[in-house]
């Protein structure tokens, strides 16, 4: 199919990549728990985005490039580190009554904003993405750009259909969290750990 081999096998592999909890993941948790399900759609928005910006330069090898530049590569790596720190900081100390927030466009926008730097800001994904496509082209049988955009618009579609599922799921619970706030207070104190935790590991690998 378009030169894709194993198209089967191609799509249960981005599906287990998606269900792996990333700085992507818990950007969109972090949105629908507290703007609800639009700011969680517009947080899976920016995740497709950021991933667009990966493949388009896996595909042109920038991946290659950044290898081949140790120091480039790592300053990238620390920018990334420092912004999913700040943001799992900011979590960290959000005040109980700014938990619910308004679902206007200039809030919905900062989600979008916010996940879609985190997704860019993630160099493993540029090399994720250079080592994870050529496994599924058949070097015999591809149609250069257009397999790749095959490919691009596959893991866009399962990317909506997974995080969209998602963030359905967490505003049913967020509902139920909404009502007694410690929990919810907990719930966003664990996604900042989590995001500072990432941002760490980032730097350390």
């Amino acid at each position: 199919m378009f030169g894709i081999t194993n198209y089967a096998s191609f799509i249960v592999a981005v599906l287990v990549f998606l269900a792996i909890p990333g700085p992507g993941l818990l950007g969109v948790l972090a949105a629908t728990g507290k703007g609800g399900l639009r700011a969680g759609f517009a947080a899976t928005l920016g995740v497709m985005t950021g991933d667009w910006v990966h493949m388009l330069l896996a595909g042109i090898g920038v991946a290659a490039l950044l290898q081949a530049n140790p120091a480039i590569f790592k300053a990238i790596q620390y920018l990334g580190a420092a912004y999913l720190i700040y943001i799992g900081v900011s979590l960290l100390r959000v005040k109980p009554d700014a938990l619910q927030e308004a679902g206007d466009a200039s809030a919905t926008g900062r989600h979008f904003r916010r996940v879609f730097l985190i997704t860019l800001m993630n160099p493993k994904a540029i090399v994720f993405y250079m080592a994870f496509f050529p496994l599924f082209i058949d070097p015999a049988n591809h149609y250069g750009a257009l397999t790749l955009l095959a490919m691009a618009l596959t893991v866009s579609a399962l990317t909506i259909l997974f995080c969209f599922s998602f963030v359905i799921a967490v505003n049913a619970l967020a509902g139920k969290l909404k009502r007694n706030p410690l929990i919810s207070r907990i719930a966003h104190r664990a996604a900042g750990i989590f995001l500072i935790g990432f941002g760490i590991k980032l730097t350390t690998n």
